[in-house]
Formats: C-alpha cells, structure tokens, sequence
C-alpha cells in the first residue's frame, strides 16, 4: 500500500466512526506464566476495517497477547470482548478459564488466526485444506465451498496449486494458502501472528502483497510482526510493546518518523541496522 497524507482511522477510540462497537477490545489484559507476568495490563480496540500492528523485541509479549485475543491463551485478569459480546469467565488467577465453551467456539469461528507456521494439514491438498474448517465447523456445501476454494486460492496467487499437497509448496505459498483458509471461514476480524518471520525475503514479499491486498479491502486485522515496512505501509495504528506493557502507539508514520520514548528509538535504530 502505497503511502497517503490521509490519516487513517485511529484504532484507540472506544466506538468506531460510524458508532458501531469494535470487532474486538482487549481491556486490562495480564499474563502470567508461573511467577512470570508477560503482559502486563494491555488495551487494544479494533473496530471493523482497522488494521492494527504490533511490534517489539523477542519476549515483549505480542504474540501471547494476540494468542490471549483467541482464547488459545487464557488471561489471569482482563476483559475480552468480541462484537459486543464479553467472554464469561469462571474462577481466577492461574485458576481462571472461559465459562462457556460453546462460546469460545463461537468466537473463534469469527476469528481467524495465520501462524507463523502455517499449520497446514500435511495429508490434505491445497484445497481440502481451505474448505475443511466450512466444511466441518459451519455445515456448509461442499460443491458451493470448493468452488470458494479456488476462487480463494486464485486471489492469494495460487489459484493453480489446489491439487497439490502442502509438501509440494513453497513457505510462501504455503503461507498463502493458510491466508486462503482463514477467509473460507469468513471471519469478522484475521489475526497474524508473524506471518513472514518463517520466510526468506523473496517469498516474504509473495506473503506481503497478500496481506496489503486485504488491507485495501477493509478486513480487521490484528498483525503481530516483524517486518517494519509492512506495519508502516499497512497498519492504521501501530502499537510498540515493551516488557508487557504498551510503551507507545499511534499512527505509523507519526511513531516511526518521531519515537517519543528511548525504547522505542534503540528498538527502531537496531531494526533499520538488520
């Protein structure tokens, strides 16, 4: 995505321009692992169309905090509200878990998430691995979601690897691919959780302009990453986590061209060294 003096939509704001309420809002978030606390007391807001970047050091805590947006981890403290819905919760502490799975199922259908890893299932093609989760999960046609399928795989650039097997793959088609299944679900908002750090530069530019392109459509997105570029060129708000906490955030361009803290200035001048 080219660069614009438009200024995007800030993803701070507690209702969205049009009044509506976020997709997803992490309120107050803490993690702990034993006597380890990773996050801190974190708020992050999206609403439908933002795109929110977060970016820091190894062991900031940006990855389990979007882990905690999905359930796939469970937050000690904090709220977790998903289209205006909050997640009920049961117990506390380290004891503490979701009180109704059927809705942590709910949601996760809503919620797509693309691993670092693309976890493509290794006995499937291309195409069984995009429509299975419709398939099995929302009851849909399998005639209507293979022809989903192909039009998924057309628009993430692979459109001609359906009948292959993953291992036939490239990382960046297969990550393609990956990005292809978490749409055939439909999701209201995709999670990225370092979606490039897996891929060597030529192909992580293949994985880029997929990710761009979404942007351009309005999908939410939540994108944990690595990649500086991509988070200026694609992120309305960029969100810098240091030790657990939110150090600084705003807009990409005003974060990056004018870091305020001296953390968020070594983080950027040892990244632009790389």
């Amino acid at each position: 995505m080219s660069k614009t003096t438009t200024k995007k939509p800030d993803a701070r704001h507690a209702n969205g321009a049009d009044g509506a309420a976020p997709v997803i809002s992490l309120r107050n978030i803490h993690k702990a692992y034993g006597n380890l606390e990773v996050i801190k007391g974190v708020d992050v807001t999206a609403h439908r169309g933002d795109v929110i970047a977060l970016i820091g050091s190894s062991g900031s805590g940006k990855s389990t905090l979007l882990r905690c947006a999905n359930l796939l981890e469970i937050p000690q403290q904090g709220d977790i509200v998903f289209n205006d819905e909050p997640v009920a919760w049961t117990g506390s502490g380290h004891t503490r878990k979701p009180a109704d799975m059927a809705q942590v199922r709910r949601i996760r259908t809503n919620l797509s998430m693309v691993f670092q890893q693309f976890n493509l299932w290794a006995h499937l093609t291309v195409l069984q691995n995009v429509i299975e989760a419709p398939l099995t999960v929302l009851g849909r046609d399998r005639g209507e979601m293979e022809e989903i399928g192909h039009e998924l795989l057309t628009k993430v650039g692979i459109g001609d690897k359906a009948d292959d097997y993953p291992s036939q793959l490239s990382g960046g088609q297969q990550q393609r691919a990956a990005i292809a299944r978490a749409l055939a679900m439909e999701p209201d908002a995709m999670l990225f959780d370092e979606p490039t750090s897996a891929l060597d530069p030529e192909l992580e530019a293949e994985v880029v302009r997929v990710i761009k392109a979404l942007a351009k459509e309005g999908r939410t997105m939540i994108i944990v990453t690595h990649d500086m570029k991509l988070a200026r060129d694609v992120a309305g708000h960029l969100i810098f986590l240091h030790q657990g906490l939110i150090e600084e955030q705003g807009q990409p361009n005003e974060v990056f061209d004018n870091p305020k803290s001296k953390r968020l200035q070594q983080f950027l001048s040892a990244t632009a060294a790389e």
